[in-house]
């Protein structure tokens, strides 16, 4: 595969493995990595719609890329953590969750769809979660993050349809890494059952491994980390 890859997150865990594994691997000529802890022309704020626009016009004066992953994601901070009861429901905290899990990278898709050249196949991926599916849902708890995530799903099948329509090879997928070693998940880590705790790098691999095997039929869906289909 060659052309312009881009990670968006690329100073997280999962995005800064996927940056790297994306250069190693040499399958493209060209790979950007963005993150809001990075300086200058690699700055990117999902809460800024102003950095996103900038980033997507750096890419934009090279190749069209055909690979854009969005690897970004908050389910704790600043003392905010997953709620366990309606009793903790937080307006503010709601807020910055979707802003940061659902409308960011939908801009990030409205800044960066448009340069996928038509006629030509073109993979834009953000990462989601297992527990934004909506028929998966047994346990209850973790409102903000659940609701964000499957917002963020239907962003990912509505973004889908309208894509297709401009280039039908298009694919605009979930993706779910599984539980990964990383500061997201690190509070949580207790109850994972053994083997199922990926390290960043593992993490990385699989995830571009599904990448690799997408058809266009597959855009609208989200996949797990073994290329299994997670339910709305």
């Amino acid at each position: 595969m060659s052309g312009t890859a881009v990670v968006i997150g690329a100073s997280g865990g999962i995005g800064a493995a996927l940056e790297e594994a994306l250069r190693d691997e040499g399958a493209f000529d060209t790979v950007y990595g963005f993150a809001r802890s990075r300086s200058g022309d690699r700055h990117i704020d999902l809460e800024d719609e102003a950095s996103i626009a900038a980033a997507a016009a750096i890419v934009a004066k090279g190749a069209a890329p055909t690979l854009v992953i969005v690897a970004t994601g908050v389910l704790h901070a600043d003392g905010q953590g997953p709620e366990k009861t309606m009793r903790e429901l937080d307006a503010a905290w709601l807020a910055r969750t979707y802003a940061i899990n659902t409308i960011g990278p939908a801009l990030v898709a409205k800044h960066f769809l448009p340069l996928m050249t038509k006629g030509q196949r073109g993979v834009f991926a953000a990462l989601s979660a297992r527990v934004g599916s909506i028929a998966d849902n047994k346990l209850g708890g973790w409102y903000g993050y659940r609701a964000s995530k499957a917002a963020l799903n239907m962003m990912i099948r509505t973004l889908a349809i309208e894509e297709r329509r401009r280039n039908e090879r298009s694919i605009v997928v979930g993706l779910h890494p599984g539980t990964v070693d990383t500061a997201l998940s690190k509070p949580f880590q207790g109850n994972v059952q053994a083997g199922h705790l990926f390290d960043a790098g593992r993490a990385a691999v699989q995830l571009l491994d599904v990448i690799d095997g997408l058809k266009v039929p597959d855009s609208g869906k989200v996949f797990a980390w073994d290329g299994a289909e997670v339910p709305a």
